[in-house]
């Protein structure tokens, strides 16, 4: 399997049992999310940021009005970066100490480039339209010229990630293991709530497809 070259960037000092650098891996957690945090500098001051991307083979897209500061500095820079994390699960142990999560979260390194090209800037806005909610691209009217024109589209050419896991159980100390206290994991599942039409949607409109099919899925405990 392809993996990531170990940089000073992406090399995961922390925790480095849990850390993975399979390319497949790490694009399988982007691709089953939808948004990322992306820090940047703005008068000396550094910034995180949550926003929408999609993935488009090694880069990935996310796009801003053409005043946005954040896409503007990042413009900027010659390596960019972002992060991605899935909560999975409370990890309870019997003592507080060890009590933990279990989570999937990967952090891309890459470099900014600027999409200008109308019919890529529109693909793009699809991708990640399709990303979020799959299928409603086809069900809403796509950007006119105009709205196009005043929205900033940056790719991020992935060249270095990696991905760290945790999916099992609580890990006590054995001294804490006759204590009377329950130990585990409590699974954190995500599900679509109610589905809620505006007031003004034109009578008799039936719920689309892409609200009805949306899926949002996390992973349970690895056995």
């Amino acid at each position: 399997m392809a993996e990531f070259s170990k940089s000073t960037y992406n090399k995961v000092i922390r925790g480095s049992k849990r850390a993975l650098y399979d390319k497949a891996l790490v694009y399988e957690i982007l691709d089953s999310h939808f948004l990322c945090h992306v820090p940047y500098v703005h008068e000396n001051a550094v910034i995180v940021i949550p926003t929408a991307y999609g993935r488009k083979g090694d880069r990935l897209l996310i796009h801003g009005s053409m005043k946005n500061r954040m896409m503007l500095s990042l413009l900027e820079q010659e390596k960019v970066s972002l992060s991605v994390t899935h909560l999975d699960g409370l990890v309870l142990a019997r003592s507080v100490f060890h009590h933990s999560v279990n989570y999937r979260s990967v952090v891309v390194f890459g470099s900014p480039v600027l999409i200008e090209d109308p019919a890529e800037k529109m693909e793009a806005l699809e991708i990640i339209t399709e990303n979020i909610i799959a299928g409603r691209w086809a069900e809403a009217r796509e950007p006119n010229e105009k709205e196009l024109n005043s929205t900033l589209i940056i790719g991020i050419d992935i060249t270095e990630a990696s991905a760290k896991v945790r999916d099992e159980g609580a890990v006590d100390e054995a001294f804490d293991h006759d204590l009377d206290v329950w130990a585990g994991v409590l699974e954190i599942e995500a599900h679509p709530g109610r589905a809620v039409k505006n007031e003004d949607c034109k009578a008799g409109l039936d719920t689309p497809a892409s609200v009805l099919n949306f899926k949002f899925q996390n992973k349970g405990v690895k056995r």
